[in-house]
């Protein structure tokens, strides 16, 4: 009885103690949420968590409202999400810049990918393809290649800045092909398809669903998608493994992450909710009319998927022949 007695001032004071986190976690969301997207308004991973945030707004009871943090390969938007306070307010949508590929090519980072963050789900893999205008008048990669080589620093690809996704590639390329075709950076898809369109830039690498509408208007044309098989969207353009780039490694994927801190229940209330609608019949239609795969985890799931994606990422700057360089903020937008 006597030790009876004194656990119960010891049990009070541990519910005591827990009582503000089980609170919150009842609680949540209580007021708007901002998400963090890093990459420009109009491209298809900002058109994806637009439509996203409009259908959970009706299941937290809250909305969602995102906030476009563009370029410098997803660096700005990394350093305001690591930033911001943990306490469930603030969630960013990050990618394979954020969190593989900016640690490998940047010193002096301003936010650390394995510290900063509290992993909450991956959402989707992108099927990205390289794209001409019409008017380049060609037909085929290995058209593309001759002109290229005919005309030394005469071709504009664009990017999203130095180190990004796009921009390995077009280093990766420029190494096959010994050509100098120039990197131009954008803050996103949407703007490097219209810059394509307006003939600013003559060739891109990007999701596919950037380029749906000008491809369908007769404006520009894709050479070649990432996916394994042809996609449904695109039944007559070739893979990469069709036009001799099956060994390039890598492949785009986005996903949902937290300042680290945020309080798990918090977070497995966000993966919950997020993973029920990216494996619904419905959003997942949506998201193949906008060539993306779901492609949902547990938070374990999706930490260690990042462990993987980086050794991935370790192979393709390798075979890019990229230097690692100081990071400036002055350059990032």
């Amino acid at each position: 009885m006597k030790k009876l007695k004194k656990l119960v001032p010891l049990l009070i004071a541990c519910l005591i103690a827990a009582w503000p986190c089980a609170g919150r976690a009842q609680t949540y969301p209580n007021r708007p949420i901002k998400m963090i997207v890093s990459i420009a308004a109009g491209s298809v991973t900002d058109v994806i968590m637009r439509t996203a945030a409009a259908q959970l707004q009706q299941r937290l009871g809250q909305p969602l409202v995102i906030e476009n943090l563009g370029g410098a390969s997803g660096i700005v938007g990394g350093q305001t999400c690591a930033q911001a306070k943990p306490d469930g307010y603030t969630i960013c949508v990050i990618y394979h810049s954020t969190m593989s590929y900016n640690p490998l090519l940047f010193s002096n980072l301003p936010y650390n990918p394995d510290t900063d963050f509290a992993p909450i789900t991956r959402l989707f893999w992108l099927t990205e393809g390289v794209f001409v205008p019409t008017d380049l008048h060609v037909n085929s990669v290995a058209e593309l290649k001759a002109l290229a080589q005919a005309k030394p620093n005469g071709l504009n690809y664009g990017t999203l800045g130095e180190g990004s996704f796009p921009d390995l590639f077009l280093r990766w390329l420029n190494n096959q092909w010994d050509t100098q075709i120039v990197g131009i950076p954008y803050k996103g898809g949407g703007p490097a398809a219209q810059a394509l369109a307006s003939g600013e830039i003559q060739m891109t690498r990007f999701g596919v669903g950037n380029f749906m509408g000008l491809i369908q208007a007769g404006q520009v044309k894709a050479l070649a998608v990432t996916s394994a098989q042809r996609s449904p969207l695109l039944p007559d353009v070739p893979t990469y493994a069709e036009v001799g780039w099956g060994g390039y490694p890598g492949q785009g994927w986005w996903g949902l992450a937290a300042p680290s801190g945020t309080p798990r229940a918090i977070v497995d209330k966000l993966n919950g909710e997020f993973v029920k609608l990216f494996t619904e019949p419905q959003f997942t239609a949506f998201l193949d009319k906008n060539a993306v795969v779901s492609a949902t985890t547990t938070p374990e799931g999706f930490a260690q998927f990042l462990k993987e994606d980086r050794k991935a990422a370790e192979e393709l700057i390798k075979i890019a022949n990229a230097k690692r360089e100081e990071y400036d903020p002055a350059k990032a937008n």
